[in-house]
């Protein structure tokens, strides 16, 4: 097998295929995280190859030098059992040093993940299902554009909900082409935004944060207007009560979970106001 296996790093134009095995899985990826996730740490992405074809993938995406964050994690379906997913796997955790490390794990790996020292901290659960479009102009008037609002105060928010500074990474997001943001301004600070993005199939709101559930909505609402309805998702942490309701009062129904786990000390989060995760894949 160490003469047939091969692991290397792949590059930016090849992220295509982690995507395609990513929505084999059942995990709907969003049309532009390629170019999203490539922005970030360009060593984090690993292949596995056997006989020099494609066997396994796994991403550690170093943020800062204290924290990392685990995704895509898969073997190619024919090829598993035998070893091949952890050898990337090691390869991975090599990448991401002496960080902590973060992980949304699937049901079948999280006793897998529990011997590599992850312990559980909550559960996501995805909520989906159609949404008519509420009228867009002049529906929303609590909300603005998220480009309007200043960087340093988006960085600044984000940075309340998540382990590590992800500024660069949170540009190209916004950004990203058909990705839409909204966000509600309260006397001058931002109290609640969240983004919009097409995936492979309907729309993923990722993230969804905010200081209350009513601000939460209002920003709900106008990402969904904006996309112009249909079906959507929305990963929410199980612990978060109100984004839960939120989910269900727009009739949305749980079609997929995983464990937030991590290995290492990790820095708090504000997480009642996560009401909505920005991916499984980086965090």
């Amino acid at each position: 097998m160490p003469e047939r296996y091969h692991i290397r790093t792949l590059s930016p134009h090849e992220l295509a295929l982690p995507l395609e095995w990513a929505a084999a899985e059942g995990w709907n990826p969003g049309i532009a995280d390629a170019a999203c996730f490539a922005s970030v740490d360009a060593k984090a992405f690993l292949l596995g190859e056997l006989d020099g074809e494609p066997a396994a993938s796994i991403s550690v995406v170093n943020y800062d030098d204290r924290f990392a964050f685990l995704g895509f994690y898969i073997v190619r379906t024919d090829l598993r059992g035998r070893g091949l997913g952890w050898r990337i796997w090691q390869a991975g955790l090599a990448h991401a040093g002496t960080r902590s490390i973060g992980l949304d794990g699937v049901v079948a790996q999280q006793e897998n993940y529990k011997k590599s020292g992850f312990a559980l901290a909550w559960r996501n659960v995805r909520y989906g299902g159609v949404i008519g479009a509420p009228p867009r102009a002049g529906a929303q008037p609590a909300t603005m554009e998220l480009a309007g609002v200043p960087f340093a105060a988006v960085e600044a928010d984000d940075a309340t909900v998540f382990h590590a500074s992800r500024g660069f990474f949170l540009r190209t997001w916004i950004g990203a082409p058909g990705h839409i943001g909204r966000a509600v301004m309260r006397d001058g600070r931002l109290c609640a935004w969240g983004v919009i993005r097409p995936c492979r199939r309907g729309f993923k709101i990722g993230p969804l944060f905010a200081d209350d559930r009513a601000s939460a909505e209002q920003v709900f609402a106008a990402l969904v207007a904006e996309a112009g309805g249909g079906e959507v998702f929305l990963d929410v942490p199980e612990p978060n009560a109100e984004g839960v309701a939120l989910a269900r009062a727009h009739g949305l129904a749980p079609v997929f979970e995983t464990a937030r786990m991590y290995r290492g000390a990790v820095r708090p989060l504000r997480s009642k106001r996560i009401f909505g995760i920005t991916s499984f894949e980086l965090g």
